[in-house]
């Protein structure tokens, strides 16, 4: 097997893995980071949503080749101590029912906002679209993620 190297949650790390193992794999069973979790292994829940340079993708689907050498971050990279923006609005907003998806709905969230601070209804849909939440909890999403827009324009306002 190939030594791959991965930059994941700021740290540059080599694996030997097939090239063709989905990141999701190396993850979990490799780097130990659990948070992101395995829901249909076809990439159509949202439950894997990582970061790869920046952008939501998921990785049940994601070959260790094709994220070889690119910036990966992870929900436990995201703000170790939980002071992102959209991890503080998911908490305000007590949006987690079971929990399983959040991680991956809070790791699209966080993407949006970093690509767009200020998005439409319909942009915020949009990008929530692949993310399933079995419990329903759908309303507190969108009320969270449009706390963290506010948090992020007033800060001080939600902290008082």
């Amino acid at each position: 097997m190939p030594s791959l190297r991965f930059h994941i949650n700021g740290a540059t790390q080599q694996y030997d893995v097939d090239t063709e193992m989905p990141v999701l794999w190396l993850l979990r069973d490799h780097a130990g980071l659990t948070g992101t979790k395995y829901g249909c292994g076809i990439a159509q829940c949202g439950a894997c949503t990582i970061h790869l340079d920046g952008r939501a993708v998921r990785s049940c689907t994601l070959s260790c080749g094709a994220a070889a050498d690119k910036h990966i971050t992870t929900i436990e990279g995201l703000a170790p101590d939980g002071s992102h923006p959209v991890q503080q609005a998911w908490i305000r907003e007590d949006v987690p029912q079971c929990g399983y998806c959040q991680a991956g709905q809070i790791m699209s969230a966080a993407a949006l906002l970093n690509n767009n601070p200020s998005p439409s209804d319909q942009e915020i849909n949009a990008a929530m679209a692949g993310n399933i939440c079995r419990c329903g909890t759908y309303v507190r999403i969108r009320r969270a993620i449009k706390s963290a827009i506010d948090y992020k324009l007033h800060p001080k306002s939600l902290n008082q």
